[in-house]
């Protein structure tokens, strides 16, 4: 029976270049597999994709014009609801609503 023999730094510098190799190797290997190009099965189907995303884009554009003429619809309520208020108040109704706030102001606080 031999004896364990220590490798030298050749035998570790040889057996670590071949390990690299082989993983290098794989690694081509691999990469080669996955970044095959697939053809297409249909080729129409890349224009009903765009046929969708266009759809897509429309009904998101037509989104966003009801929001906007929402938008001026509500702006337009609020300008004739301002222009249809009543008259301003006297002196008297303002004194009194004033009071109101102060003593609903002082009931808040519990004073």
């Amino acid at each position: 029976m031999t004896g364990f023999k220590l490798p030298d730094f050749d035998d570790r510098r040889k057996a670590s270049q071949a390990a690299k190799l082989e993983a290098l190797a794989k690694l081509r290997k691999a990469k080669a597999e996955t970044t095959a190009p697939a053809a297409p099965a249909d080729p129409d189907a890349k224009s009903s994709r765009e046929i969708a995303a266009e759809e897509r884009r429309a009904a998101h554009r037509a989104k966003i014009e009801a929001d906007k003429a929402a938008r001026i619809a509500a702006r337009e309520a609020a300008a004739e609801a301002k222009a249809n208020q009543k008259a301003p108040l006297t002196p008297e109704e303002q004194k009194a609503a004033r009071d109101a706030r102060y003593a609903a102001r002082k009931a808040r606080k519990g004073k």
